[in-house]
């Protein structure tokens, strides 16, 4: 698994052994960012479900100004600061440990900016996203220009807005299904 694009581009980052975790694959991380386009450049990103890490990592070396990373493993966490310590990320970055299924963090948890991109990459199949994506819709943290980046497997039926979110795109790589969603009917 390696960073595909940007100032880190090539450096390889450190996964799980097995099938943990699914991480999103190069090929689908740099689908995600070609749709996005210079987007991430000096935006305040949330990753969450986040695993290795490889997306918000991705996003900093794309340009990004800050990424929290939420997971609830502390094995996930351990590896995204190994991958941060290894991309140099460490001070634009924040970690926290959190149940998504229980709800998403604090305002004051993700500093007192907007965020402008999310990463909402659960485990598949299991009714996670829809839930996470409602609570995104009602927050109090996203900005005006906030965009988020929902990853379902193919077979996943997502709808075309939830709340206040709006569905700008779909793309199927695989056994993924990428679906971006707008925040109070910006364009991507």
């Amino acid at each position: 698994m390696r960073i595909t694009g940007g100032e880190r581009r090539g450096i390889r980052l450190a996964s799980f052994k097995g099938e943990r975790i699914r991480p999103t694959s190069d090929r689908v991380r740099e689908a995600i960012f070609d749709l996005l386009g210079q987007y991430t450049i000096g935006l305040r990103v949330l990753d969450l479900f986040a695993g290795t890490g490889a997306l918000g990592i991705e996003a900093l070396s794309r340009g990004a100004r800050r990424v929290v990373f939420v997971d609830n493993s502390p094995e996930s966490l351990k590896l995204i600061r190994r991958n941060l310590a290894m991309c140099g990320y460490e001070s634009v970055s924040t970690l926290l440990k959190k149940d998504l299924t229980r709800g998403l963090p604090a305002v004051g948890d993700l500093g007192h900016e907007g965020v402008d991109l999310v990463f909402a990459d659960p485990p598949y199949k299991k009714g996670y996203l829809l839930p996470v994506l409602s609570e995104l819709s009602a927050s109090f943290f996203l900005s005006s220009r906030a965009t988020i980046v929902a990853e379902a497997g193919k077979e996943e039926h997502l709808p075309d807005t939830v709340g206040t979110l709006s569905l700008a795109k779909t793309r199927v790589y695989g056994d993924t299904k990428i679906s971006i969603y707008t925040y109070g009917g910006h364009e991507t």
